[in-house]
């Protein structure tokens, strides 16, 4: 989501950077990078099904490599799933409406869960945010085959009753994580800055969810040089955060609100822990911008610029982690409003770099909404799969069209 807009709120921030991360710092060039493969294109129009591609997860098949799946969400598109050269295998159409006046389902965000006891048997899921619907959702992979396993009595997510769904004010973002013997996802909440965590649940054959805590983000952010500041959003609308990880071996959730700033907060427990502290904040931070109702965007006043934001080019989006060791390995956040995307020493969270995924043998990556990277060597990629969405596939003709791009994850190791 690429809009920033003006609104009221009501708690306020100091924002203080990570010790090692400045708030602001030269930004540096990026390296350029292709993919290998692509995705087919999606088409956000009746023709295509108002299928939108958005966010990735990667499924490594241990027994069979050359079995291993990308699952992405399509949004009204439902849900595709994809083999190593990107040539879909298998898709899930979105739940209908409840009724005629309610909203249909829409999935935003997926991502895995490894290992879970379910009817007798350990099994890992694909799990969905379905924002239509304020529900999680789960698919049971069995060698690359998705099957939906969604208890049918799963409850809302953040809302009591179907009239507040259909203000949707929903499920979002997405990162899911072992804490012991408990799996849980965290989910945030659309147009707002609340983060919900949810205990995974096996019901016979079926998956289901408890809530177990709730986080609020602050929506206000006191500047050092005096004054607060919020971030420009459409009337009503709060900071959200969409794109988020967990690294497990450091008991730490990375949530990126989009106009403002990537977090990071501690889940040990099964639960929120300190106060989050920012990561880095965009560039955009603290600077004055006023809402137009006719074109929908904001109008940034540059010249007021108080010199606190980061380097990050709003909107900050997917977040994942190319792991090398227990502790070693790097971080990496999209840019979206450059096209880019930031990398960060995984454990001490020093920059260490910038990149850009362009044309190649396919078309580059913009607009990325979600990206995903495991370390495994799979077929084709020796030193491991990054999948970024691009949110400008071409070419497309007049038509919106989406896709996600392979890419060997290897260059990563050189950051």
């Amino acid at each position: 989501m690429r809009r920033i807009l003006t609104c009221l709120a009501a708690g306020t921030l100091a924002a203080t950077a990570l010790p090692g991360v400045a708030a602001a710092e030269t930004t540096p060039v990026p390296r350029t990078v292709t993919a290998k493969f692509e995705t087919p294109a999606l088409y956000d129009d009746e023709a295509g099904g108002d299928a939108d591609a958005d966010d990735p997860a990667i499924w490594v098949n241990e027994r069979d490599k050359a079995r291993s799946r990308v699952i992405v969400t399509a949004k009204n598109g439902g849900l595709r799933v994809y083999d190593l050269r990107g040539r879909e295998t298998q898709s899930f159409a979105t739940p209908d409406a409840p009724g005629p006046d309610d909203e249909p389902g829409r999935f935003n965000n997926v991502d895995l869960v490894s290992g879970f006891p379910l009817h007798g048997r350990l099994v890992d899921l694909a799990v969905v945010t379905d924002r239509g619907r304020d529900k999680l959702r789960f698919y049971r992979i069995d060698d690359g085959v998705l099957t939906d396993v969604t208890a049918p009595d799963a409850p809302f997510a953040f809302n009591s009753t179907q009239e507040e769904v259909n203000e949707q004010a929903t499920a979002y973002g997405l990162a899911t994580f072992r804490d012991g013997r408990d799996f849980l996802a965290i989910a945030s909440r659309r147009h707002t800055p609340e983060l919900g965590m949810f205990r995974l649940v096996a019901k016979g054959a079926k998956v289901s969810y408890q809530r177990v805590d709730r986080l609020l983000l602050p929506d206000t952010f006191a500047l050092r040089g005096g004054g607060s500041w919020t971030p420009c959003l459409e009337p009503g609308e709060l900071p959200q955060v969409e794109g988020m990880t967990v690294d497990p071996a450091l008991g730490v959730l990375y949530a990126a609100q989009e106009d403002v700033a990537l977090w990071r907060v501690s889940v040990t427990g099964g639960r929120f822990g300190y106060t989050p502290r920012m990561v880095e904040r965009t560039r955009e931070y603290g600077v004055p911008a006023v809402y137009d109702p006719e074109t929908e965007e904001c109008t940034v006043d540059w010249s007021a610029d108080p010199g606190e934001g980061g380097r990050i080019a709003a909107d900050v989006e997917g977040v994942t982690i190319f792991k090398t060791g227990r502790y070693d390995g790097t971080l990496l956040v999209s840019s979206q409003g450059d096209d880019t995307f930031y990398t960060y020493d995984r454990l001490t969270l020093r920059p260490t770099g910038r990149f850009a995924v362009v044309d190649g043998r396919v078309d580059g990556s913009q607009e990325c909404d979600g990206a995903a990277v495991v370390n495994t060597p799979l077929p084709g990629f020796p030193g491991g799969l990054l999948v970024v969405h691009d949110g400008q596939e071409t070419p497309s003709g007049d038509r919106a069209a989406t896709n996600v791009k392979f890419l060997d994850a290897g260059f990563l190791n050189k950051h």
